[in-house]
């Protein structure tokens, strides 16, 4: 008998992507085996040629991986429908880490001579990505404001090279955040990939492919493992037939594979997504009020302030502004080093998305390899702390954050340099 559809969320997350093991396994076992037997020769070949579905070999998939594969296509197309009015498909390819998986999304779409047309404040591994590897390669990339749509459109229109729009918002560190569904609009006009970043919103608060994107991206190891335990990257596509074949083929020969123990940790944390993320994000509207008023800082970046240039798109494609925040301290890079050094509870590492509450200085962290010039053109300077709320008790976390805003007093104390 077929399933009826699934009507909620958290439903979703739960069930989605599983099929009964053999041995009739609660949940998948996680699969390590680095390859698979056949019946026989005749087999062998029906698979290797693709008329017979099956386990080949775990750098070409496993049946951890698929788990999570088609449950973050599930998350990202829940309630999502095709121009046809039906459900819409797409195909996820799970990889070792987020940067593979924008590996395969560039090297699988994009050749020599084409251009990439992207905006300000990236993730750091992106923007290094896009300025020392892809220009080797003759790929080029275009930066300009895409929160204004005119620049956005004469940039198109004089560049007939660009390629690819490519987008991520909220933005990493700055929490810019750009209209995906207007740029998607003005790049499909103009016969152009989209592809977005989702990793700051998740599918929960944000689903880019109800605006006609063609590539969802996800560094899986923040929000949808929520725990910090795996690293992970993940690409959900919606041209089938090109993800089954060219996207495929070049994740496979670029090797950026996942591996079933990580796989079976994020199908584990994807299932605590809803809960963990509304957490997440009352906590940040806590946190966001308490610096905003607070004497000693200068400014909050956060979507859910009404002093955010970028609120009222947020609350056009976001169910809630999000768990990510960034701040400045009016004493700058010295009151930031005692901010971060003074910290207890809060946890002072890079990442993001896990169950306690992360801080880090972008400047020599995330970013230390964005130069200084372009650090401070895109908004990310030497004072400013990026802030991944957790889901302690937010009385602890203010109160955490209360005291070390503290000004600092006399001490013969050394700062650890490679701490801010």
């Amino acid at each position: 008998m077929p399933r009826k559809p699934f009507t909620g969320f958290s439903s979703v997350a739960i069930h989605s992507g599983h099929e009964q093991d053999a041995n009739y396994s609660h949940l998948t076992p996680i699969y390590a085996s680095s390859t698979y037997v056949f019946d026989d020769a005749e087999q062998g070949m029906r698979r290797f040629n693709g008329e017979e579905k099956g386990y080949i070999y775990s750098r070409w998939g496993n049946p951890t991986m698929t788990e999570a594969e088609e449950k973050i296509s599930a998350l990202e197309t829940f309630g999502v429908t095709d121009k046809n009015g039906e459900p819409l498909k797409v195909k996820t390819i799970l990889h070792a880490s987020g940067m593979a998986a924008l590996s395969t999304l560039m090297l699988g779409n994009l050749k020599a001579g084409d251009k990439i047309l992207t905006h300000f404040s990236l993730y750091g591994g992106m923007q290094e990505l896009l300025e020392k590897v892809l220009p080797g390669l003759g790929i080029e990339t275009i930066i300009v404001d895409l929160r204004d749509l005119d620049k956005a459109e004469k940039e198109i229109k004089n560049d007939k090279k660009i390629k690819m729009l490519y987008l991520e918002t909220p933005a990493n560190p700055t929490i810019q955040c750009v209209d995906i569904e207007e740029l998607t609009k003005l790049g499909k006009q103009h016969n152009l990939i989209v592809a977005v970043d989702n990793t700051f919103a998740t599918p929960y608060l944000q689903q880019p492919f109800k605006y006609g994107v063609d590539y969802v991206f996800h560094s899986t190891t923040k929000f949808l493992n929520g725990h910090g335990t795996a690293i992970g990257g993940a690409l959900s596509g919606t041209h089938i037939e090109h993800m089954e074949t060219r996207m495929t083929k070049v994740h496979r020969l670029l090797g950026g594979n996942s591996n079933p123990f990580d796989a079976f940790l994020l199908v584990q944390g994807m299932k605590t997504l809803e809960v963990r993320m509304e957490r997440h994000c009352n906590n940040a509207v806590e946190v966001a009020n308490f610096l905003e008023q607070h004497p000693e800082i200068k400014r909050v970046n956060y979507l859910g302030l009404a002093s955010h240039s970028d609120h009222h798109t947020s609350l056009k494609q976001m169910r809630h502004p999000g768990p990510m925040l960034s701040f400045e301290l009016k004493g700058g890079l010295e009151a930031g080093k005692n901010f971060i050094d003074k910290l207890q509870m809060c946890v002072r590492a890079v990442s993001l998305g896990t169950c306690d509450t992360l801080l880090s200085h972008p400047a020599s962290m995330t970013h230390y390899g964005v130069p200084k010039e372009k650090r401070e053109q895109y908004g990310i300077t030497d004072g400013l702390i990026r802030m991944s709320v957790g889901i302690e008790n937010i009385a602890d976390i203010l109160s955490d954050l209360e005291q070390s805003l503290q000004p600092a007093k006399s001490s013969n104390k050394k700062f650890i340099k490679s701490t801010l």
